[in-house]
């Protein structure tokens, strides 16, 4: 999904290195090939945020609102299941005529697939795909729109193929090496139900951690941003690290109250801890919204304030700042996190937390 409109999904990155003074120029290199070109081998390059067939990009094309807005392109060619399956029987059957035989052996089955799709595949029409990023190179940000682990070490790979730079994943582990010195391995876990996880879940615990701050607190005053508050929203997806009792994953989507069902106060104290959840960011009158993946540590169905009406270039613009400013703000709720688990009242504060998942409501 784009950055330019609608809601979206998305991770955040730091790039760590300064970037090539002939950026454009590296990544016209690997601009998209031809669609001709196209085979049931998936190709990638690089096209414009515009659209999938853009592959003029230059100082004017690759720019918006200020920042470079790419797409990484997938294209390929596909015979659907359905069709080849047929023509395969087809080509089954003619042989078996041809060689007086009663059945196919499964070498000549495999070769009779390989034959059909290489007589076919090019008159496929070719599918394509992208994984948009917004590029701000003189603050060394990039955001990219994905949130599967796969889309974005295919991303990553590529970007780095491009520029020889390496993003680092705005991440639970990124954020505790540079907000307190510390490990994913080091760093206190939670247990909340009284039963320690069998691996670090820092991203759920940062999780179950917003949703207590949240109820009992909120709101966060963020130097050079002023006041926010958050809030956590269902659908709630509820997971488990160790050898807790019940199901590993378990979904809250409707009812009354979903937070405060018997549900979700059951799963919690049976050892799972959120793993993802509707976030509400607000600050004044703005407000940001999506689903947060603890896991992944990446947003989906992502909404930013609206901007004022404005031409195309400047709402982008705008887009890409409140992104800046929700960013500076998940940065800020975490170093909250992080002071809270490894102060000195951390006993207090875990007994807090156990004290609130025990005697909150259940309706």
């Amino acid at each position: 999904m784009p950055f330019d409109r609608g809601s979206f999904t998305f991770a955040m990155f730091d790039i760590p290195a300064e970037l090539p003074e002939n950026l454009l120029d590296l990544f016209a290199a690997k601009k998209a090939g031809p669609l001709d070109a196209v085979t049931d081998e998936p190709q990638l390059g690089w096209v414009t945020g515009h659209h999938l067939l853009d592959t003029t990009i230059n100082e004017e094309s690759a720019q918006m609102g200020g920042s470079y807005y790419l797409t990484l392109r997938q294209a390929v060619r596909k015979m659907p299941a359905s069709l080849l399956n047929a023509v395969c029987k087809r080509e089954e059957q003619a042989y078996m005529r041809a060689n007086e035989l009663e059945y196919v052996s499964s070498k000549m089955k495999k070769q009779i697939r390989e034959e059909a799709i290489e007589k076919h595949i090019q008159k496929m029409p070719p599918a394509l795909s992208g994984i948009p990023m917004v590029l701000e190179p003189h603050e060394r940000l990039l955001y990219v729109g994905a949130s599967s682990r796969s889309q974005i070490d295919l991303f990553l790979d590529m970007f780095y193929q491009t520029v020889k730079v390496e993003p680092l994943q705005l991440s639970p582990a990124l954020l505790l090496e540079r907000l307190c010195n510390a490990t994913m391995a080091s760093f206190p876990t939670l247990t909340i139900s009284g039963r320690p996880d069998a691996e670090p879940v820092t991203g759920r615990d940062f999780l179950m951690w917003l949703w207590f701050y949240s109820e009992t607190t909120g709101k966060l005053e963020v130097p050079d941003y002023g006041e926010f508050d958050l809030m956590i929203e269902a659908p709630l997806v509820f997971a488990v690290a160790d050898d807790a009792q019940g199901a590993e994953e378990v979904a809250i989507k409707k009812g009354d109250s979903p937070l405060r069902s018997s549900e979700a106060k059951a799963a919690i104290l049976n050892g799972k801890k959120l793993k993802k959840a509707k976030l509400t960011m607000t600050r004044a009158n703005q407000i940001w919204t999506g689903t947060f993946d603890a896991d992944q540590f990446a947003f989906g169905s992502f909404k930013t304030p609206e901007p004022e009406e404005m031409n195309a270039d400047e709402v982008f613009a705008e887009r890409v700042l409140n992104l800046s400013i929700f960013r500076a703000g998940i940065i800020a709720y975490f170093k909250k996190f992080s002071e809270a688990m490894t102060g000195m009242d951390f006993p207090q504060f875990e007994k807090e937390i156990r004290a609130w998942a025990q005697e909150r409501d259940a309706v």
